[in-house]
Protein backbone atom coordinates (compact mmCIF):
# COMPACT_ATOMS: atom_id res chain seq x y z
CA UNK A 1 0.00 0.00 0.00
CA UNK A 2 1.05 3.56 -0.66
CA UNK A 3 1.97 5.68 2.30
CA UNK A 4 -0.59 8.42 2.86
CA UNK A 5 0.49 12.00 2.31
CA UNK A 6 1.81 13.46 5.58
CA UNK A 7 0.02 16.49 6.99
CA UNK A 8 2.01 19.69 6.84
CA UNK A 9 2.80 21.38 10.15
CA UNK A 10 0.76 24.45 9.23
CA UNK A 11 -2.24 22.26 8.39
CA UNK A 12 -1.96 20.45 11.72
CA UNK A 13 -1.85 23.70 13.68
CA UNK A 14 -4.72 25.18 11.66
CA UNK A 15 -6.91 22.17 12.43
CA UNK A 16 -6.08 22.23 16.13
CA UNK A 17 -8.66 23.96 18.37
CA UNK A 18 -7.25 27.29 19.44
CA UNK A 19 -8.22 30.08 21.83
CA UNK A 20 -7.54 33.75 21.06
CA UNK A 21 -7.85 36.31 23.86
CA UNK A 22 -5.92 39.35 22.59
CA UNK A 23 -7.28 40.49 19.24
CA UNK A 24 -8.25 44.03 18.22
CA UNK A 25 -11.39 44.20 16.10
CA UNK A 26 -10.20 47.36 14.32
CA UNK A 27 -6.81 45.76 13.63
CA UNK A 28 -8.14 42.70 11.80
CA UNK A 29 -10.31 43.88 8.92
CA UNK A 30 -10.20 42.24 5.51
CA UNK A 31 -8.69 44.64 3.00
CA UNK A 32 -11.47 43.85 0.51
CA UNK A 33 -13.98 44.97 3.12
CA UNK A 34 -12.05 48.17 3.84
CA UNK A 35 -12.09 49.04 0.13
CA UNK A 36 -15.81 48.28 -0.27
CA UNK A 37 -16.82 50.25 2.81
CA UNK A 38 -14.57 53.17 1.81
CA UNK A 39 -16.37 53.39 -1.55
CA UNK A 40 -19.76 53.31 0.15
CA UNK A 41 -18.96 56.27 2.42
CA UNK A 42 -16.78 58.06 -0.18
CA UNK A 43 -13.67 57.80 1.97
CA UNK A 44 -10.83 58.62 -0.42
CA UNK A 45 -7.72 58.47 1.76
CA UNK A 46 -6.78 54.84 1.14
CA UNK A 47 -3.34 54.52 -0.47
CA UNK A 48 -4.65 51.93 -2.96
CA UNK A 49 -7.85 50.13 -3.94
CA UNK A 50 -6.13 46.84 -4.63
CA UNK A 51 -6.70 44.40 -1.72
CA UNK A 52 -3.27 42.73 -1.96
CA UNK A 53 -1.45 46.05 -2.27
CA UNK A 54 -3.44 47.46 0.64
CA UNK A 55 -2.53 44.48 2.81
CA UNK A 56 1.12 45.03 1.98
CA UNK A 57 0.77 48.75 2.76
CA UNK A 58 -0.66 48.05 6.21
CA UNK A 59 2.04 45.52 6.99
CA UNK A 60 4.84 47.76 5.72
CA UNK A 61 3.51 50.69 7.74
CA UNK A 62 3.18 48.67 10.93
CA UNK A 63 6.56 46.97 10.69
CA UNK A 64 8.67 49.98 11.65
CA UNK A 65 9.79 49.03 15.13
CA UNK A 66 7.81 51.46 17.25
CA UNK A 67 4.31 51.49 18.68
CA UNK A 68 3.38 55.03 17.63
CA UNK A 69 3.93 54.33 13.93
CA UNK A 70 2.37 50.89 14.28
CA UNK A 71 -0.88 52.52 15.41
CA UNK A 72 -1.10 54.92 12.45
CA UNK A 73 -2.79 52.40 10.14
CA UNK A 74 -5.84 52.44 12.40
CA UNK A 75 -6.84 55.79 10.91
CA UNK A 76 -8.09 53.93 7.84
CA UNK A 77 -9.72 50.95 9.53
CA UNK A 78 -11.57 53.13 12.00
CA UNK A 79 -12.68 55.49 9.22
CA UNK A 80 -14.79 52.73 7.64
CA UNK A 81 -16.22 51.54 10.98
CA UNK A 82 -18.70 54.36 11.50
CA UNK A 83 -22.10 52.79 10.76
CA UNK A 84 -24.02 50.03 12.51
CA UNK A 85 -24.03 48.01 9.31
CA UNK A 86 -20.25 48.25 8.89
CA UNK A 87 -19.57 47.36 12.53
CA UNK A 88 -21.86 44.34 12.38
CA UNK A 89 -20.33 43.16 9.12
CA UNK A 90 -16.77 43.48 10.39
CA UNK A 91 -17.59 41.59 13.59
CA UNK A 92 -19.32 38.83 11.61
CA UNK A 93 -16.41 38.52 9.17
CA UNK A 94 -14.00 38.34 12.09
CA UNK A 95 -15.94 35.33 13.39
CA UNK A 96 -15.74 33.67 9.98
CA UNK A 97 -12.01 34.31 9.89
CA UNK A 98 -11.70 32.71 13.34
CA UNK A 99 -13.60 29.65 12.14
CA UNK A 100 -11.39 29.31 9.08
CA UNK A 101 -8.31 29.56 11.32
CA UNK A 102 -9.44 26.81 13.71
CA UNK A 103 -10.23 29.15 16.61
CA UNK A 104 -12.93 27.72 18.87
CA UNK A 105 -13.23 30.71 21.21
CA UNK A 106 -12.21 34.34 20.74
CA UNK A 107 -12.24 37.49 22.84
CA UNK A 108 -12.00 40.52 20.59
CA UNK A 109 -11.66 44.08 21.84
CA UNK A 110 -12.30 47.60 20.64
CA UNK A 111 -13.03 51.09 21.93
CA UNK A 112 -16.43 52.63 21.09
CA UNK A 113 -14.89 56.12 21.36
CA UNK A 114 -13.54 55.83 17.80
CA UNK A 115 -16.83 55.08 16.06
CA UNK A 116 -18.91 58.20 16.58
CA UNK A 117 -17.96 60.36 13.59
CA UNK A 118 -21.36 59.74 11.95
CA UNK A 119 -23.36 60.28 15.10
CA UNK A 120 -23.66 56.79 16.55
CA UNK A 121 -24.22 56.50 20.30
CA UNK A 122 -22.00 54.20 22.34
CA UNK A 123 -24.87 51.81 22.93
CA UNK A 124 -25.58 51.58 19.18
CA UNK A 125 -21.91 50.84 18.50
CA UNK A 126 -21.64 48.05 21.07
CA UNK A 127 -24.96 46.51 20.05
CA UNK A 128 -23.92 46.44 16.39
CA UNK A 129 -20.65 44.65 17.17
CA UNK A 130 -22.39 42.18 19.49
CA UNK A 131 -24.98 41.48 16.80
CA UNK A 132 -22.26 40.61 14.30
CA UNK A 133 -20.47 38.42 16.82
CA UNK A 134 -23.65 36.57 17.73
CA UNK A 135 -24.60 35.97 14.10
CA UNK A 136 -21.08 34.68 13.54
CA UNK A 137 -21.39 32.31 16.49
CA UNK A 138 -24.70 30.99 15.21
CA UNK A 139 -23.31 30.34 11.74
CA UNK A 140 -19.77 29.16 12.51
CA UNK A 141 -20.01 27.75 16.03
CA UNK A 142 -17.16 29.87 17.41
CA UNK A 143 -17.59 31.14 20.97
CA UNK A 144 -16.88 34.78 21.73
CA UNK A 145 -16.58 37.51 24.32
CA UNK A 146 -16.25 41.24 23.70
CA UNK A 147 -13.84 43.45 25.66
CA UNK A 148 -14.43 47.20 25.83
CA UNK A 149 -11.26 49.31 25.74
CA UNK A 150 -10.66 52.58 27.47
CA UNK A 151 -7.88 54.64 25.93
CA UNK A 152 -4.86 55.66 28.00
CA UNK A 153 -4.69 59.19 26.56
CA UNK A 154 -8.39 59.97 27.11
CA UNK A 155 -10.34 60.97 30.20
CA UNK A 156 -13.53 59.00 29.57
CA UNK A 157 -12.29 55.57 30.65
CA UNK A 158 -14.83 55.44 33.49
CA UNK A 159 -17.60 55.84 30.92
CA UNK A 160 -16.13 52.98 28.88
CA UNK A 161 -15.98 50.86 32.04
CA UNK A 162 -19.64 51.60 32.73
CA UNK A 163 -20.58 50.57 29.19
CA UNK A 164 -18.67 47.32 29.62
CA UNK A 165 -20.60 46.49 32.78
CA UNK A 166 -23.93 47.55 31.23
CA UNK A 167 -23.49 44.94 28.49
CA UNK A 168 -22.10 42.12 30.65
CA UNK A 169 -25.32 40.11 30.17
CA UNK A 170 -25.15 40.55 26.39
CA UNK A 171 -21.66 39.29 25.55
CA UNK A 172 -19.20 41.85 26.95
CA UNK A 173 -16.81 39.96 29.20
CA UNK A 174 -14.31 42.57 30.37
CA UNK A 175 -12.60 45.95 30.29
CA UNK A 176 -9.18 46.87 28.89
CA UNK A 177 -6.86 49.85 28.86
CA UNK A 178 -5.17 50.28 25.48
CA UNK A 179 -3.27 52.83 23.40
CA UNK A 180 0.16 54.41 23.56
CA UNK A 181 1.81 53.33 26.81
CA UNK A 182 4.61 55.83 27.37
CA UNK A 183 3.45 58.84 29.37
CA UNK A 184 0.03 57.37 30.12
CA UNK A 185 0.41 55.07 33.14
CA UNK A 186 -2.57 52.90 34.09
CA UNK A 187 -2.77 54.52 37.55
CA UNK A 188 -4.25 57.63 35.89
CA UNK A 189 -7.46 55.63 35.34
CA UNK A 190 -8.04 54.27 38.84
CA UNK A 191 -11.67 55.41 38.92
CA UNK A 192 -12.48 53.14 35.97
CA UNK A 193 -10.67 50.15 37.46
CA UNK A 194 -12.17 50.65 40.92
CA UNK A 195 -15.61 50.72 39.34
CA UNK A 196 -14.94 47.47 37.47
CA UNK A 197 -13.68 45.82 40.66
CA UNK A 198 -16.71 46.96 42.66
CA UNK A 199 -18.89 45.38 39.98
CA UNK A 200 -16.99 42.06 40.24
CA UNK A 201 -16.06 42.30 36.58
CA UNK A 202 -12.95 41.45 34.57
CA UNK A 203 -9.87 43.56 33.81
CA UNK A 204 -7.08 43.12 31.28
CA UNK A 205 -4.52 45.87 30.72
CA UNK A 206 -1.93 46.51 28.01
CA UNK A 207 1.28 46.76 30.01
CA UNK A 208 4.97 46.11 29.55
CA UNK A 209 4.93 46.54 25.78
CA UNK A 210 6.37 49.98 25.14
CA UNK A 211 7.13 50.76 28.80
CA UNK A 212 8.96 48.87 31.53
CA UNK A 213 8.08 46.50 34.34
CA UNK A 214 6.71 49.41 36.39
CA UNK A 215 3.75 49.51 34.02
CA UNK A 216 3.05 45.83 34.68
CA UNK A 217 3.35 46.36 38.44
CA UNK A 218 0.88 49.25 38.32
CA UNK A 219 -1.56 47.29 36.20
CA UNK A 220 -1.63 44.44 38.70
CA UNK A 221 -1.11 46.01 42.10
CA UNK A 222 -2.82 49.39 41.66
CA UNK A 223 -5.43 48.65 39.00
CA UNK A 224 -6.35 45.05 39.78
CA UNK A 225 -5.69 43.47 36.38
CA UNK A 226 -6.73 39.84 36.00
CA UNK A 227 -4.66 39.46 32.80
CA UNK A 228 -1.80 41.41 31.26
CA UNK A 229 -1.59 42.20 27.57
CA UNK A 230 1.96 41.72 26.22
CA UNK A 231 4.07 41.91 29.44
CA UNK A 232 7.15 41.67 27.21
CA UNK A 233 9.18 43.92 29.50
CA UNK A 234 8.71 41.52 32.42
CA UNK A 235 12.13 40.28 31.32
CA UNK A 236 13.54 43.33 33.14
CA UNK A 237 12.61 41.57 36.41
CA UNK A 238 14.25 38.28 35.42
CA UNK A 239 17.88 37.15 35.42
CA UNK A 240 18.93 34.98 32.48
CA UNK A 241 22.10 32.98 31.90
CA UNK A 242 24.13 33.18 28.69
CA UNK A 243 21.86 30.57 27.06
CA UNK A 244 18.68 32.54 27.77
CA UNK A 245 17.56 30.25 30.59
CA UNK A 246 15.95 31.83 33.64
CA UNK A 247 18.14 31.60 36.73
CA UNK A 248 16.37 34.06 39.07
CA UNK A 249 13.08 35.90 39.32
CA UNK A 250 12.49 39.33 40.79
CA UNK A 251 9.63 39.90 43.19
CA UNK A 252 7.16 40.98 40.50
CA UNK A 253 7.97 38.07 38.20
CA UNK A 254 7.75 35.63 41.11
CA UNK A 255 4.37 37.07 42.10
CA UNK A 256 3.06 36.72 38.55
CA UNK A 257 4.26 33.12 38.38
CA UNK A 258 2.89 32.20 41.81
CA UNK A 259 -0.54 33.75 41.29
CA UNK A 260 -0.90 32.25 37.78
CA UNK A 261 -1.41 35.71 36.29
CA UNK A 262 -2.21 35.18 32.58
CA UNK A 263 0.11 36.88 30.11
CA UNK A 264 -1.30 37.56 26.63
CA UNK A 265 1.76 37.03 24.42
CA UNK A 266 1.90 38.56 20.92
CA UNK A 267 5.04 37.41 19.13
CA UNK A 268 4.96 39.10 15.74
CA UNK A 269 3.45 42.43 16.76
CA UNK A 270 6.06 42.73 19.51
CA UNK A 271 8.72 42.72 16.81
CA UNK A 272 6.74 45.14 14.65
CA UNK A 273 6.27 47.62 17.50
CA UNK A 274 9.85 47.29 18.70
CA UNK A 275 8.97 45.66 22.02
CA UNK A 276 11.61 43.09 21.08
CA UNK A 277 14.35 43.46 18.47
CA UNK A 278 13.87 39.99 16.95
CA UNK A 279 11.76 36.92 17.56
CA UNK A 280 14.67 34.87 18.88
CA UNK A 281 15.00 37.33 21.79
CA UNK A 282 11.32 37.19 22.78
CA UNK A 283 10.88 36.11 26.43
CA UNK A 284 7.91 33.88 25.54
CA UNK A 285 9.73 30.57 25.43
CA UNK A 286 11.63 31.08 28.69
CA UNK A 287 8.40 32.14 30.43
CA UNK A 288 6.62 29.07 29.06
CA UNK A 289 9.38 26.71 30.19
CA UNK A 290 9.36 28.31 33.65
CA UNK A 291 5.61 27.50 33.81
CA UNK A 292 4.26 31.05 33.62
CA UNK A 293 0.68 31.04 32.36
CA UNK A 294 1.33 32.27 28.83
CA UNK A 295 -0.43 31.73 25.52
CA UNK A 296 -0.18 33.18 22.04
CA UNK A 297 -2.35 35.81 20.38
CA UNK A 298 -2.55 37.83 17.18
CA UNK A 299 -2.94 41.43 18.47
CA UNK A 300 -3.69 43.04 15.07
CA UNK A 301 -4.08 40.48 12.30
CA UNK A 302 -4.15 42.99 9.46
CA UNK A 303 -1.29 45.19 10.66
CA UNK A 304 0.98 42.26 11.48
CA UNK A 305 -0.19 40.10 8.56
CA UNK A 306 -0.84 37.18 10.89
CA UNK A 307 -3.29 34.59 12.16
CA UNK A 308 -3.29 32.53 15.33
CA UNK A 309 -2.15 29.55 13.25
CA UNK A 310 0.76 31.67 12.03
CA UNK A 311 1.70 32.72 15.58
CA UNK A 312 1.88 29.09 16.70
CA UNK A 313 3.66 28.06 13.51
CA UNK A 314 6.20 30.81 14.14
CA UNK A 315 6.69 29.62 17.73
CA UNK A 316 7.18 26.07 16.47
CA UNK A 317 9.73 27.13 13.86
CA UNK A 318 11.66 29.51 16.14
CA UNK A 319 11.37 27.85 19.54
CA UNK A 320 10.63 24.23 18.68
CA UNK A 321 7.29 23.87 20.46
CA UNK A 322 5.31 20.78 19.46
CA UNK A 323 1.66 19.73 19.35
CA UNK A 324 1.62 18.93 23.08
CA UNK A 325 2.94 22.41 23.83
CA UNK A 326 0.33 24.01 21.59
CA UNK A 327 -2.40 22.12 23.41
CA UNK A 328 -1.04 23.23 26.81
CA UNK A 329 -0.81 26.85 25.64
CA UNK A 330 -4.40 26.84 24.42
CA UNK A 331 -5.60 25.26 27.64
CA UNK A 332 -3.73 28.07 29.42
CA UNK A 333 -5.68 30.53 27.28
CA UNK A 334 -9.02 28.87 27.94
CA UNK A 335 -8.36 28.84 31.69
CA UNK A 336 -7.64 32.56 31.42
CA UNK A 337 -10.73 33.56 29.44
CA UNK A 338 -13.34 35.82 30.96
CA UNK A 339 -16.32 33.53 30.50
CA UNK A 340 -17.87 31.61 33.44
CA UNK A 341 -15.94 28.70 34.93
CA UNK A 342 -18.30 25.99 33.68
CA UNK A 343 -18.08 27.33 30.13
CA UNK A 344 -14.29 27.26 30.30
CA UNK A 345 -14.44 23.63 31.40
CA UNK A 346 -16.80 22.86 28.52
CA UNK A 347 -14.30 24.15 25.96
CA UNK A 348 -11.34 22.40 27.61
CA UNK A 349 -12.92 18.97 28.00
CA UNK A 350 -15.41 18.90 25.13
CA UNK A 351 -13.59 20.87 22.42
CA UNK A 352 -9.87 21.36 23.00
CA UNK A 353 -8.75 18.02 24.48
CA UNK A 354 -10.86 15.89 22.09
CA UNK A 355 -9.69 18.03 19.16
CA UNK A 356 -6.02 17.41 19.89
CA UNK A 357 -6.64 13.73 20.54
CA UNK A 358 -8.32 13.44 17.13
CA UNK A 359 -5.29 15.06 15.47
CA UNK A 360 -2.92 12.66 17.25
CA UNK A 361 -4.97 9.71 16.02
CA UNK A 362 -4.87 11.10 12.47
CA UNK A 363 -1.09 11.51 12.65
CA UNK A 364 -0.70 7.95 13.89
CA UNK A 365 -2.86 6.62 11.08
CA UNK A 366 -0.73 8.42 8.51
CA UNK A 367 2.27 6.37 9.62
CA UNK A 368 0.47 3.13 8.77
CA UNK A 369 1.05 1.34 5.46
Amino acid sequence: MKKKNPMKKEEIIQKAPKVLLHDHLDGGLRTSTIIELAKEIKYNKLPTNDPAELAEWFFRGANKGNLVEYLQGFEHTIAVMQTKEALERIAFEMMEDMYLDGVCYVETRFSPVFHQSKGLYYEDIVKAVLSGLQKGKEKFGVGYGLIICGMRNMKNTLEMAEIAVNFRKNGVVGFDLAGEEGGYPPKKHLDAFQFIKRENFNITIHAGEAFGKESIWQAIQLCGAHRIGHATRLREDIVYDSNGKIVALGELAQYILDTRMPLEINLLSNVHTGAVDKLENHPFISLYREKFRVFLNTDDRLMSNTTLTNEYLTASDIFGINLDDIEKLNINAMKSSFIPYKERLHYIYNVIKPGYQKIREQLLSLKEF
